[in-house]
């Protein structure tokens, strides 16, 4: 049997120790700086929303539930909240960590409303949510 140098042997160790950290890293949604959230016509009292880096999906939160909200297929999906992980003013959260089912919403609506982009649905058990997005001036999303 070969004989291999320390310093390789700890090279190989670190290494491969290593690559389960990297593949367990989430990417950071970074909170949105201006939106409107409705929630059957009133605000919610708590809520927050999140964008990641690849435009058309937002993570909304409303209490303790998280909506992940494709805008471009005009899907939205209950993500479990311990697979979110919240840092002060952003959330990691991977997209392969929701479910492979979107929920059955109703009623969307995307409207132009001049520098905002409001989209309206309502959810399996009927809440109507309704998000305002502002636009770029090019008229493209923000987010």
């Amino acid at each position: 049997m070969p004989k291999f140098p320390r310093t390789l042997i700890f090279v190989l160790l670190a290494t491969c120790g290593s690559l389960p950290a990297r593949a367990q890293e989430k990417p950071v949604w970074k909170s949105v700086s201006f939106a409107i959230v409705k929630l059957n016509d009133g605000p919610p009292i708590s809520w927050n929303m999140y964008h990641a880096e690849k435009r058309g999906q937002l993570l909304l939160r409303i209490w303790k539930r998280y909506l992940l909200i494709d805008l471009n297929q005009q899907e939205v999906y209950d993500i479990d909240p311990k697979t979110v992980d919240v840092q002060k003013e952003s959330v990691a959260f991977s997209s392969s960590d929701k479910p492979s089912e979107p929920l059955d919403v109703t009623e969307w609506k995307e409207r132009d409303v001049g520098s905002l982009d409001r989209l309206r649905f309502r959810l399996p058990k009927g809440a109507l949510i309704e998000l305002q997005i502002p636009l770029r001036l090019d008229g493209k999303s923000l987010y």
